[in-house]
């Protein structure tokens, strides 16, 4: 009901307390630090599998795909969270691995939110992947068709669908930011700058006059990381409830081979690009993609504040901290 809603949104104008699941992925990095540096939220628990990240006051490791509603439900109650933001999620895998990853812990979520914070907004971050095969030279708007081209996309969509139809039944107050492509230091090779990146630092160390990849024809939304991070701040702490898709973007379509031949003159890798490696299965078959920020420019006040070059300098800052950025 939205009475037991109203202590929390209430909570959420003055000081917030968040749980944060996923804290030391890719995003959920940079979102930990976002949330950190914010003087509206009060207290923080980092929930993850892997490494507890630099600066988490309070960490609790779990498994949200492996772990148990019980043991979920239990960290819940001892957080009392106002916000529970979801950075978890698989972008590879076999089709049972990621329905498991990326729809069953968020059913998981929702069952022991029900249960331990009913009050608590969800902000869980989607992906562009939900959208799949686009009309080229339309920008894509959260109303606009869902057509998933693989199983990652198909299982992002089905949480994303979990997660709104809570909210329409009035269940949770949640939120799915259906984020583009996004880049930025900490990128793992999953990502297809993230391996341009690996390689072109390899190609430096040995001297290799080319780095290879597969086809870069394809244009993508590219949006950088800390842009993200806000975004879901922003989400997170808003008094009002945003809707239940928001797209997070730059708003703009670039062809893959723009983006790794700015890469590589950040870089200063002066090689050859080749294009002879397949394309990852999640993405093949779409060809262009651009993000409508309409919906969320209007409830949040959000947009995208870093170039292009920002985002390349960024993730090669990391890569190679010792190699001067050009």
């Amino acid at each position: 009901t939205s009475s037991s809603r109203s202590p929390a949104t209430e909570l959420r104008s003055v000081m917030a307390r968040v749980l944060l699941l996923g804290a030391s992925g890719f995003l959920g990095r940079h979102i930990h630090q976002a949330l950190r540096g914010d003087p509206r939220v009060e207290t923080m628990v980092c929930l993850g599998r892997k490494n507890r990240p630099p600066g988490a006051e309070v960490w609790v490791q779990h498994d949200l795909a492996s772990g148990s509603v019980d043991d979920l439900t239990a960290i819940l109650r001892e957080a009392q969270p106002d916000v529970v933001v979801s950075a978890v999620g698989s972008l590879a895998g076999s089709a049972r691995h990621l329905v498991e990853a990326n729809v069953l812990a968020v059913a998981k979520l929702l069952e022991a939110m029900e249960s331990a914070a009913p009050g608590a907004r969800l902000v869980k971050l989607g992906s562009a992947g939900e959208y799949g095969s686009v009309v080229p030279g339309l920008a894509v708007n959260e109303e606009s068709p869902t057509r998933p081209v693989s199983a990652y996309g198909v299982t992002r969509l089905a949480s994303a669908q979990l997660v709104s139809l809570a909210k329409t039944e009035g269940r949770l107050d949640g939120t799915v930011l259906r984020v583009f492509n996004p880049i930025g230091a900490g990128m793992g090779g999953e990502n297809m700058l993230g391996r341009a990146a690996a390689q072109m630092v390899e190609a430096l160390a040995s001297g290799r006059d080319y780095i290879e990849l597969g086809p870069l024809s394809a244009y993508r939304d590219y949006v950088d990381v800390r842009d993200v991070a806000r975004a879901v701040v922003d989400a997170a702490l808003t008094p009002r409830s945003p809707s239940a898709i928001l797209n997070v973007g730059s708003g703009r379509a670039v062809q893959n081979r723009e983006l790794v031949r700015l890469l590589a003159a950040v870089a200063g890798f002066q090689g050859e690009i080749r294009e002879g490696r397949a394309a990852p299965a999640r993405s093949a078959g779409v060809n262009w993609i651009q993000a409508d920020l309409t919906r969320i420019t209007q409830e949040l006040g959000w947009k995208p504040v870093y170039s292009l070059r920002d985002s390349a300098e960024y993730l090669w800052s990391e890569v190679a901290p010792t190699q001067a950025i050009h």
